[in-house]
């Protein structure tokens, strides 16, 4: 796990209206090696989906603009290349499994064809055209690529734990775990080296969510596939990541392996009140320790800390400067408690 597959550097992104600027992204960096599971941790409204949408380069057209930075995927920038290049990757090298499974399928279109049209976009699509365009597809050629597909088809419904006989049922005819388990079996038709996971298991129940976090750590084992598995629920980061991002406010205020988010002694406030507001099911008369207060107006963002207006360790210096990082071996905190300057 030490071959670096994403590296994002210093990026930045604005949502511009006539009205206002949003802020939603504001210097952030990080390294995602093969093999390995990032998990990016942080309330609504964090620039967590944001950052997801930045990598596979689906920022709302027109407004959303990446103001600063470079995202390298595979020694590429991705920023730099055009729309046809982006499109052979999305989907094939980098997938998405989005929030809502329920707006994510096609209501008019089966499951196996949905899973297909990935298939033939990128595994088998775009070699048929090219032989098309050339005069050499012929009937033999087409009626392999079509066997080909719905073998992969039922090879990745089965995958997901769904029967291959299913696939010609449509959207509605399943629960909303079975549509979970679909949306996932498209985003890894095609066996991507990234796979981004958008709170996969949001909408589902607990039991539900535990099933279907097992079959995507056991498919990403048994594929390779790094991930960014972004979450609200420092659970499933204990479960599922290598390394975890702490997000606030478009910044990451705390970066480490998983070890040094959950056994360290040092963290961002901010942190520590993520795992003050986690019930503690030992102790019945535990309260739970919310965390006062709104993040700031991203439109109007404050010079110093963002974070400073709702930390119980304020000082001075927080409301008028911004906090350089903390270091220590591999874990990182971006707070003037750790890094000497406090005045």
């Amino acid at each position: 796990m030490s071959n670096k597959l994403l590296e994002v550097k210093n990026l930045a992104v604005e949502y511009r209206t006539d009205l206002e600027t949003v802020y939603a992204i504001n210097d952030i960096s990080f390294t995602i090696n093969e093999g390995e599971t990032f998990g990016l941790v942080g309330e609504t409204g964090a620039g967590k989906s944001t950052t997801a949408l930045s990598i596979i380069r689906l920022l709302p057209n027109k407004i959303g603009v990446v103001k600063d930075g470079s995202i390298e995927f595979n020694g590429k920038n991705l920023l730099e290349m055009d729309e046809k290049e982006m499109r052979a990757i999305r989907g094939h090298d980098i997938s998405m499994i989005f929030q809502d499974p329920m707006t994510s399928l096609n209501p008019l279109e089966t499951v196996g064809d949905q899973i297909a049209e990935a298939l033939y976009l990128h595994a088998g699509g775009g070699a048929a055209k090219e032989k098309k365009n050339a005069g050499i597809f012929t009937k033999k050629m087409k009626r392999a690529m079509y066997a080909a597909v719905e073998d992969r088809v039922d090879e990745v419904l089965t995958l997901v734990g769904i029967p291959p006989a299913r696939k010609v049922e449509y959207p509605h005819q399943f629960s909303g775990g079975m549509k979970q388990r679909i949306v996932i079996a498209i985003a890894l038709a095609c066996e991507p080296k990234l796979l981004i996971a958008d709170e996969p298991t949001t909408a589902l129940d607990v039991t539900i969510q535990a099933q279907v976090l097992a079959m995507i750590d056991e498919l990403k084992q048994k594929l390779n596939t790094s991930m960014i598995m972004i979450t609200h629920d420092l659970g499933i980061v204990a479960q599922t990541c290598d390394k975890v991002a702490v997000m606030y406010a478009g910044e990451l205020v705390e970066c480490g392996t998983v070890e040094d988010i959950f056994d360290s002694d040092k963290h961002h406030p901010y942190t520590t009140g993520l795992f003050g507001s986690i019930p503690d099911i030992e102790n019945e008369t535990s309260r739970l320790a919310p965390i006062n207060g709104l993040m700031p107006d991203p439109t109007n963002l404050p010079v110093g800390c963002k974070f400073a207006d709702r930390c119980p360790n304020c000082m001075p210096i927080c409301c008028e400067k911004r906090p350089g990082n903390f270091v220590d071996g591999t874990h990182t905190i971006k707070c003037f408690l750790y890094n000497g300057e406090v005045q």
